[in-house]
């Protein structure tokens, strides 16, 4: 009789213990899907504001169509992105795209001190500075995900119920890893 009692009890900590660690996973991939939504929404908010941002600089520099072309492309090359493997390497092209805008921004004086283009440049760096708070919280959830179905014996779990590895969102390039420099004054 105590055999059973034992073996029932044991078998029912583990079905418990089973429970509890399937629903942290699951706990862990949706804060993983859901800062990844975080993450696409300030992409928006970039890509929305670059546009407004091209048209002003354009207005004093038309003749430079080249960079807005390339901005402009790279916007949709991140646009287009889906994964964040392919998303990090598309913004690290656009943040050079970026760059090369900024850089042209230097040649006129008068557009640093145009208030709509102030106006557009403070913004950027808001949302710069919110897809870097976002990407590191992201990045935060996705480390304690894969930690969680890699580590046993959680890892049993993980593999009858299908869980895998997610990417980080991490820049592939060095160059790609240094802020854009967005202040002009």
């Amino acid at each position: 009789m105590n055999l059973y009692a034992v073996v029932g009890i044991l078998a029912a900590a583990i079905i418990v213990w089973g429970v509890f660690a399937y629903n942290r996973v699951v706990r862990l991939r949706v804060r993983a899907d859901a800062s990844w939504r975080d993450i696409d929404t300030q992409l928006k908010r970039r890509w929305d504001l670059i546009p407004s941002l091209v048209t002003v600089v354009r207005g004093y520099a038309s003749h430079e169509s080249d960079v807005f072309e390339h901005v402009t492309a790279a916007r949709g090359r991140s646009m287009q992105a889906s994964t964040p493997r392919e998303q990090a390497e598309a913004e690290g092209a656009l943040k050079t795209a970026m760059k090369s805008l900024f850089v042209l921004v230097e040649s006129y004086p008068q557009l640093q001190a145009n208030d709509q283009f102030m106006q557009f440049q403070q913004t950027l760096e808001q949302v710069e500075d919110a897809i870097q708070r976002s990407r590191r919280y992201y990045n935060a959830v996705v480390r304690d995900y894969n930690m969680s179905i890699e580590v046993f014996p959680r890892s049993l779990l993980a593999t009858v119920f299908g869980f895998h590895q997610r990417q980080y969102f991490a820049l592939s390039d060095e160059l790609e890893r240094t802020s854009p420099a967005v202040r002009l004054s």
